[in-house]
């Protein structure tokens, strides 16, 4: 299913409701429908329809989000460029991935003057908030297009996204969501985060909509619900607008999570009215998520997914977080929850053999929700889907209760002396002190081991905790093997856009 009849759907709810709020501007779902027609219609007046391309770059900003469900209309495939990326990463991103259409926000007019002198595939330029010299603005663009409700014939195998993964090990690859993907992914998601049919949710988007935060909009569009955006997850305006917005639920990576813990704005609102407050993208301490219960309530929801299958792989509902009132034990909090319905997981070795339940091997994932491959790259998708299991590239086991446990990226073991050592093991025990922000732990040459374990700390703000407590600490609770040999403070460790400590830039550091 394309992902603007999500929009559709919404709208027959009733096209007078609001669909999309930020700030103090509103769009009903007839106004953001209309703009999705005569973008749509623009498009096939160019001949561009199925196989062709077309990116937004922008921050956080809504009328940049309507685009896409026009991209969509068309038949295009949308590719979500990265504000937060340079020039020459974003060049490399437009190039590869055969974009012809870019449509950009005026913040980004510097970066796309330049773009479109080293990427000559780039056939229209198009910015979404006014006009700029030599260079149209939307409502110009679109002013003679027809609000035709015509929209493309739809198909399960038709290439609807074209998502960068993270970039985390290496330049963004890309991966080829159709309409089958998108479809699986929306059935999960609205069965796992579960309303009654008359509630209409509130979604406060506030991390990057290119990423899942943006996926976590489309099943409330489909529900006729609305989407308040704000331009980032600031702490202060964060935690004020999820108590003004109505918000029923929100998506954070563990990273700016653990920022809203530590701000002082903190107790000052009521966060009753959340039902789901999704964490994701990478591993949370468990000490922090159980701070975080006691400052939102039992909303807390995790999920695990990847860009090659979409967020919704694994589900861990509020209800268990908890253990009636209580909370539930470490080793339920620590893990992602159950396969969701329409996936299976297993968990493989070397060889691809299954692994019985308490073993640790490589997460493997199949289904509707497994991405098409990777976009010109045969050799590699076929290195990543075998039988059709997707190798997620994540270690970890199920446990007797059928939950799944992430121990780490299969490319950040450490092995020291000859053991394997799982730096979240380590994370986990360091998270857990009041001083720390964040961490990540590596490992670095070593004349001796191989590799001896480092640890990176970032300290919250007015902290303090010296490298000899820290590894105490460490020792006491896991023995020597896996202490650190050293820990190192920095201002602030290298992040992903949506979130994930870039331990590929921790280890350079080092290298």
């Amino acid at each position: 299913m394309p992902f603007y009849k999500f929009l559709d759907r919404g709208a027959s709810f009733d096209p007078q409701a609001v669909c999309l709020q930020q700030g103090t501007a509103q769009w009903t779902y007839a106004q953001v429908q209309q703009a999705s027609y005569l973008l749509a219609d623009k498009l096939r007046s160019l001949g561009l329809g199925p196989g062709h391309h077309a990116s937004v770059l922008s921050k956080n900003d809504a009328n940049a989000f309507m685009c896409l469900f026009g991209i969509n209309r068309a038949g295009l495939a949308w590719v979500p460029a990265n504000p937060r990326l340079n020039q020459q990463d974003n060049q490399y991103l437009l190039d590869q991935f055969d974009c012809q259409v870019l449509l950009f926000h005026s913040a980004f007019e510097s970066m796309v003057r330049q773009l479109v002198k080293t990427t000559p595939k780039l056939k229209h330029l198009v910015c979404i908030d006014r006009a700029l010299e030599g260079i149209v603005s939307l409502q110009e663009w679109t002013a003679n297009a027809s609000p035709s409700t015509e929209s493309y014939a739809s198909q399960p195998d038709t290439l609807v996204m074209l998502a960068p993964t993270g970039g985390t090990t290496g330049k963004s690859k890309g991966v080829m969501l159709t309409e089958r993907n998108l479809l699986a992914y929306q059935a999960g998601f609205m069965v796992s985060l579960a309303y009654d049919q008359a509630e209409r949710p509130v979604n406060l988007a506030a991390a990057p909509l290119t990423h899942a935060a943006g996926l976590c909009t489309f099943p409330v569009i489909a529900r006729g619900g609305k989407v308040v955006v704000l331009e980032s997850p600031e702490p202060a305006s964060m935690l004020a607008a999820l108590a003004s917005s109505g918000a029923t639920e929100t998506f954070l990576p563990p990273t700016a999570i653990y920022r809203l813990l530590s701000h002082p704005d903190l107790a000052k609102y009521d966060y009753s009215q959340l039902k789901y407050f999704v964490y994701a993208a990478a591993p949370m301490s468990v000490e922090k998520l159980k701070q975080a219960i006691a400052a939102f309530g039992p909303c807390m929801t995790q999920v695990f997914g990847q860009t090659e299958a979409p967020m919704i792989c694994t589900f861990l509902s509020p209800k268990e977080h908890m253990q009636g009132s209580a909370l539930a034990p470490d080793q339920t909090l620590s893990s992602c929850g159950r396969p969701t319905p329409l996936v299976d997981i297993s968990i493989q070795d070397e060889l691809g053999q299954q692994l019985p339940h308490g073993q640790q091997g490589e997460i493997c994932v199949k289904g509707d929700l497994v991405m098409a491959g990777y976009y010109k790259q045969p050799e590699l998708t076929a290195q990543t889907i075998i039988d059709g299991w997707l190798h997620t590239g994540d270690v970890g086991y199920i446990d007797a209760d059928g939950r799944v446990h992430i121990c780490d990226r299969k490319k950040d073991m450490i092995i020291s002396g000859g053991y394997n050592i799982y730096p979240q093991e380590i994370e986990q025990l360091i998270w857990a002190h009041p001083a720390v922000e964040d961490c990540a732990v590596i490992g670095v040459a070593d004349e001796d081991w191989g590799e001896a374990v480092k640890a990176v700390v970032e300290l919250k703000a007015n902290a303090r905790v010296t490298a000899e407590e820290l590894m105490a600490l460490c020792k006491h609770e896991l023995g020597s093997l896996k202490t650190p040999k050293s820990v190192d403070f920095v201002d602030s460790l290298p992040r992903s856009v949506n979130g994930k400590v870039l331990k590929k830039d921790v280890r350079a550091l080092y290298a």
